[in-house]
């Protein structure tokens, strides 16, 4: 089939409107938020029906052409970046909240669904949908589930894969498959929606989402304490869980990161400071008076020297805001940042922050550190110009220390940000030959061409 037959073929599913075949279309879809190269796909495809997501996938496998299912793009490990020659297809045009069950508390979505416009619309209800990555004014919820996103609240509330109830996905063969249910258990069959989280679009392409939602938190209290070193803050965040506290969000910042923030923001942040933690404890209001007493002792006993409490919500508010400006700061600084989140079991973290000082050090790079210290999950953020290519083979060896360090400590590659293209070549480093080429079977059995986001998470075809 000529090109031109099979773009005619795609506007016959998904209208005229809805193919971009030019050059300056295809190049907004060539490249996501991690620092690899971009890759022009041969078209860009927005369906905006079930049926029509159905049909493209089918049609991408009938004529064996590669397909990357594409959300904002924020992905931060190549997970959206298409293969040469490949279609991607949007969905942006598939964006409804289908139901929000208040007795069930549940809601089914489509895969486009922007995760904090869903968040906000759950709130109205009275409910909660905790993962709130990073990016999650803009991210989808097809792309949460499919690199099973994290966030904030990861320590108490878990992530994305915690809220995935059932997906219904499509197969190569443009056949619906439906997997979970509405119920809170539910054993029928393979567990296929948990085989769906974090599968990065190679295994099926997302239909609906039915997601758990959890009533709200009746207090909350965040804090911010400041400390005089990254040591005394690391080990004060093991005292807290050691503790038996599980705070809703347990956030640090190093030196770096603060200056650079408060240079960005003005917040108001102790540039003086080593190392902040960012704490906030939420449940039953007395519970939230008792952890945070006991927290504030924590902190002062770990060395901290002065602890500031949130007054109000607009006092909290900017607590939150400043954290989650670390990373548009440090983006600010130099023309590339590399977003690592390499993550460590949580009594680890005061020998890896150490770990990252070294690989600082020892290879003349700038990195700064912030992350959910709570959950071991650091973002070490390196800071460079790729142009600079003498410097560039410094950040990919630091990049390899980081994960050496990380898997050595037996922590793990990747807490939230998923493998995508960027570390599937460190996957058999974490596990080992034999889940590789079980993963490669699975998925050669499930996608025979080979046609779904070639390459992601098990590498190239063999």
């Amino acid at each position: 089939m000529t090109k031109e037959t099979i773009v005619k073929e795609f506007e016959a599913i998904a209208g005229a409107e809805n193919v971009m075949t030019s050059e300056t279309d295809r190049h907004a879809y060539s490249y996501d938020a991690a620092v690899l190269d971009s890759v022009m796909p041969a078209l860009v495809v927005r369906p905006r029906t079930s049926e029509a997501l159905g049909a493209v996938t089918k049609l991408c496998n009938d004529n064996g052409l590669p397909l990357t299912v594409r959300g904002a793009g924020t992905n931060l490990s190549g997970g959206t970046i298409p293969h040469p020659g490949g279609v991607v297809v949007l969905t942006n045009g598939l964006n409804r909240i289908l139901e929000i069950n208040e007795e069930d508390m549940y809601a089914v979505v489509e895969p486009g669904v922007v995760t904090a416009q869903f968040a906000a619309e759950v709130a109205k209800r009275g409910l909660f949908y905790p993962p709130d990555p990073g990016s999650q004014t803009v991210s989808t919820l097809g792309g949460n589930v499919a690199e099973n996103a994290g966030g904030l609240r990861g320590l108490k509330y878990g992530v994305t894969k915690d809220y995935v109830m059932g997906v219904d996905f499509w197969d190569v063969n443009g056949e619906m498959v439906k997997s979970g249910s509405r119920t809170v258990k539910c054993v029928t069959g393979y567990n296929l929606a948990g085989l769906m989280v974090a599968s990065e679009g190679t295994l099926g392409v997302f239909d609906k989402l039915i997601l758990k939602l959890v009533p709200p938190a009746q207090a909350a209290k965040s804090m911010m304490a400041i400390f005089p070193s990254m040591k005394a803050a690391s080990e004060t965040v093991a005292a807290i869980i050691a503790n038996k506290i599980v705070p809703a969000t347990l956030e640090m910042m190093d030196n770096f990161t603060i200056r650079t923030v408060e240079n960005f923001r003005g917040a108001g942040l102790p540039i003086d400071a080593a190392a902040l933690l960012l704490i906030e404890v939420d449940g039953h209001p007395a519970q939230v008076e008792d952890e945070a007493a006991m927290v504030e002792k924590i902190c002062k006993a770990n060395g901290a020297t002065e602890l500031k409490i949130a007054k109000d919500a607009a006092e909290r508010d900017a607590v939150w805001q400043a954290r989650r400006d670390a990373l548009p700061a440090l983006a600010k600084l130099k023309p590339t940042c590399v977003l690592e989140d390499a993550t460590v079991p949580r009594s680890k973290i005061p020998a890896m922050i150490e770990a990252l000082d070294e690989i600082s050090k020892k290879l003349d790079l700038t990195i700064g550190t912030f992350g959910h210290a709570g959950d071991g999950n650091l973002h070490p953020t390196i800071l460079t110009d790729k142009r600079d290519k003498t410097e560039w083979k410094r950040v990919e060896k630091g990049i390899d220390m980081i994960f050496d360090k990380a898997l050595a400590m037996g922590g793990t590659l990747s807490g939230e940000h998923g493998i995508g293209l960027a570390k599937s070549k460190y996957l058999e480093q974490e596990t080992s030959r034999a889940t590789l080429e079980y993963a490669r079977r699975m998925k050669s059995v499930l996608d025979p061409k080979g046609i779904l986001n070639p390459d992601k998470i098990v590498g190239p075809r063999s």
